[in-house]
Parts: C-alpha cells; structure tokens; sequence
C-alpha cells in the first residue's frame, strides 16, 4: 500500500525541493546565530513530505481523466485502477491537515502562511486549464520550500532565502518546459495549455533558456549577498553546468540531472556555510 501512495506522489521528486529547504534552514541558523534544534529540522522535513504529498496527490486526482486519455501517463495509479479517486482525495485531505498541524507546531508566522502555501500548492493543478504559464506557478509551489525553512528558525523574512526561492522557481519552471514538450500534441488535443503547447519549439526552447539565466543569476547573487566562499563557488558551478547539459543534450533523463543538481548545489552550499 504504501508503495502505491509513493509512486502516486512520486515521491523520489522531493529531492527537487528538500536539498533548497536545508540550504534555506542552515543558512537561518548561521544568519542568525540559531542554536540548532533537532525538533525543528524534523518538523521542516514533516512539512515538507505531507505538502508534496498533498499537493502531487491532488495534481493526480485533479487529472485523472486528462492521464486516462494519455498513453503516456494511463498507467498511473489512478487511471489505473490502483488506487481509487475517493481514496486519493482523502489522502490528499490527511496530508493538507498534518502540514497545516505540523505549521502549528513550528512557529506562528509558518501556521499564518499555511494555508497561502496550500493555496499554491493545490492551485497549481488547475492552471493547465486557462494558462500557459502553469510551469511558473509549478516553480513558485517547490519554491516555497527554502523561505518556508528560513521562516521556521526565524519566524521572520529575509532577502537571502527569498534569491534562493527565486533560484528554484526559474529552475523548476524551466526544466519544466522542457519536460512539457512530450505532451505538447496531446495538451493541444485536449485543450490543455502550457509553453511547447502554446508556442513553436525554438519559442519554447528560448522560453527555458532565458528562466535558467535567471536561474544563474540568482546562483550568483545569493553567492555574492552570503560573501559565500569557494566551495559555494564551485557547486553553483557544477549546477549550472548540469542545467546547460540538459540544453545541449538529447539523451539526457531529466530526473536524474535535475535531482543530481539540486543535490550538488545543496551539498556544496551547505558544506560553506557550516
């Protein structure tokens, strides 16, 4: 059973998310002078599972007609028949509620923004139906994640984590749209809208390029606002070196690059600022 409900969520794609949480909660305890606390860093991680899990579980629910009617997604485990809609739905209501419990148990500004970060989370499913833009609205729900971590040490705001956040919503949304291409005819079919639906190839392949510049500017200025040091360098390195791969290579398995650079990324980051 439980095996079913992590391929539902794909739960493996948390690695998209989590490593930028951790840069966003040491980067806290290092701004800040935070003593660390184990009990926080588990309520981040508890967070951080039941919102994915509440927000990939409703995008399933959400589509399962659109899925049914896609050869290459009918074999997910709703159209399936391995879990049924109802179920799904109510894992979906468990989820939202522990996230919003676990909010509670953080800090009151994480409760406050609960339900806002819900609101994303869970909206982004229906934007498919009236904008092209969904990928961006994607990249704004996974970059939540390291301001989100930042606001549970600190119960506050700050610019660092929000570059960080903006360094995550133009990576996701354009690796995203390079992923959307092999649905480009079938959301076209079905009245489904997205970048590589809306626009030509070499529009939608420009489209990416121009959100991973970003992608790398914000690298930097989270690099030079931090005075980070040389092993930051050199995994921003790396990491930009993996998003230009994904542009010149045809073979490549967005999974595996996309969560081998948030990792990377992650780890060198980390790594300085301790």
């Amino acid at each position: 059973m439980f095996a079913k409900y992590a391929r539902l969520v794909r739960f493996a794609h948390t690695v998209f998310a989590m490593p930028f949480a951790l840069v966003g909660y040491v980067y806290a305890l290092i701004s800040t002078g935070t003593p660390f606390s184990l009990k926080t860093l588990l309520l981040i991680l508890l967070a951080m599972v039941f919102a994915r899990n509440a927000a990939m579980g409703f995008n399933r629910w959400a589509d399962r007609n659109f899925d049914a009617a896609n050869p290459r997604t009918s074999d997910r485990e709703i159209p399936s028949g391995a879990i049924s809609p109802v179920a799904a739905l109510i894992f979906v209501v468990v989820n939202a509620a522990c996230f919003v419990a676990t909010a509670a148990l953080i800090n009151h500004l994480a409760l406050i923004l609960s339900p806002v970060a819900l609101f994303v989370l869970l909206g982004y499913s229906f934007t498919k139906r009236f904008t092209a833009w969904s990928h961006v609205v994607l990249g704004m729900a996974l970059g939540i994640a390291p301001v989100g971590a930042y606001i549970a040490v600190t119960d506050t705001f700050a610019l660092a984590p929000v570059v960080l956040s903006a360094l995550v919503l133009t990576w996701v949304a354009g690796f995203d749209i390079l992923y959307a291409r092999a649905d480009a005819a079938h959301d076209r079919a079905v009245g489904l809208h997205s970048v590589p639906a809306r626009f030509s190839p070499r529009i939608a392949l420009t489209i990416s390029i121009l959100l991973h510049l970003i992608t790398t500017y914000s690298v930097v200025v989270f690099g030079l606002y931090t005075s980070r040091g040389m092993l930051y360098w050199i995994g921003a390195g790396i990491f930009v070196g993996l998003l230009v791969l994904q542009h010149t290579s045809r073979r490549l398995a967005f999974d595996w690059v996309n969560g081998a650079a948030s990792l990377i990324f992650a780890t060198f980051a980390i790594i300085d600022l301790l």
